[in-house]
């Protein structure tokens, strides 16, 4: 049978497809076993040891010593099951949880997260990120939960959006959005600001949230022959709709929001397509002053939101613990496992 060069590629790439389709079932099976094995002796340890028994310790030696090439059944991790089966009975969410996390992730939550609910969310959201190890900490040490969750925002997204976009705009707003990547200089200015954040436009990405994809700065739109230039543009993939970023160095004035709403609308006009959903606009101030925010978008046709912004050297004191201090840094190199403990130990 003859075939020609299109057809092969194609009949390669559908294999190609299968295979990672194939390792990917084989991993997401091997990290649910795991996690149910794991479980399972949690639920073992809890029924049997108690204080001054040292059953943990016993099991640990006697496992070590029938199976002495098999990683991951020290007395560390051994109370990392008996915690986890613990915390979470039911077998549905053990389920659910070896689908969005590795043993590793898992273990940096229990350390990192008290309240179950929360846990659960950071969970979810590294699913939906696929989140690395130290990221994950380094998210839930910036208290992302607290701001994007617990904030007190302001925008009229509820008012301006139609569900399920209006939650899922609320949800992607942060506040106050960590810019500690920037080093703060006296009398900085917002086209400063502005480059820096596009020069580490990664660290700004991972700052802004999952979907995101950035168009540029200085976005040139042209009305009625005059030049406009939007600071930055974006397209969020999840919300289908493009995002007009405005900077602004110091507090929140009435007035950048009906420039905002301009933009927004303009956008919405020479680049939103049918499939797009409205576009969003987000201003971001040192200061967003929150009541006057609300009065000043509370009758702007837009979706607009407002949030503050924060960088280095320029953090007031009740945001000081959202960054991590000296010590958190070395107790973070510190819980870097030896490779004896690779292979399920945290």
């Amino acid at each position: 049978m003859l075939f020609n060069n299109n057809d092969y590629v194609s009949i390669v790439n559908d294999i190609k497809a299968r295979i990672k389709q194939a390792q990917y079932r084989v991993i997401a099976t091997a990290n649910s076993e795991l996690f149910m094995l794991y479980w399972n002796i949690g639920c073992v340890i809890n029924e049997n040891s108690v204080w001054g028994n040292k059953f943990i310790e016993n099991l640990a030696r006697d496992i070590k010593h029938d199976f002495p090439d098999t990683k991951g059944y020290s007395i560390r991790n051994l109370k990392y099951m008996a915690k986890f089966a613990k915390t979470f009975t039911e077998i549905e969410i053990v389920q659910t949880l070896s689908a969005q996390l590795s043993w590793s992730h898992n273990t940096a939550l229990l350390d990192k997260v008290k309240d179950r609910e929360v846990f659960l969310w950071y969970a979810e959201r590294n699913k939906e990120s696929g989140w690395s190890l130290e990221t994950l900490k380094e998210e839930v040490e910036d208290k992302l939960y607290e701001r994007q969750v617990l904030a007190d925002k302001s925008s009229n997204f509820e008012q301006r959006l139609l569900p399920p976009q209006s939650e899922l705009a609320e949800q992607t707003l942060k506040d106050p959005y960590m810019f500690d990547f920037i080093q703060y200089r006296e009398g900085m200015r917002e086209r400063a600001i502005e480059d820096e954040l596009v020069k580490n436009i990664t660290k700004l990405l991972l700052e802004l949230g999952t979907g995101f994809a950035f168009l540029g700065n200085q976005y040139h739109i042209e009305v009625e022959n005059e030049d406009f230039y939007i600071d930055m543009l974006f397209y969020h993939m999840e919300l289908r709709c493009y995002i007009v970023v405005e900077l602004k160095r110091g507090s929140f004035m009435p007035e950048y929001a009906g420039k905002l709403n301009f933009y927004v609308s303009a956008v919405d006009d020479l680049l939103k397509k049918e499939v797009d959903n409205p576009t969003i606009g987000l201003l971001l101030c040192k200061n967003k002053r929150g009541m006057i925010a609300e009065y000043s978008l509370r009758d702007i046709d837009k979706p607009i939101g407002v949030s503050e912004y924060k960088l280095i050297k320029d953090l007031p004191e009740k945001y000081e613990n959202l960054l991590p201090s000296a010590e958190d840094i070395a107790k973070r190199i510190a819980d870097i496992p030896d490779d004896d403990e690779q292979g399920g130990e945290p």
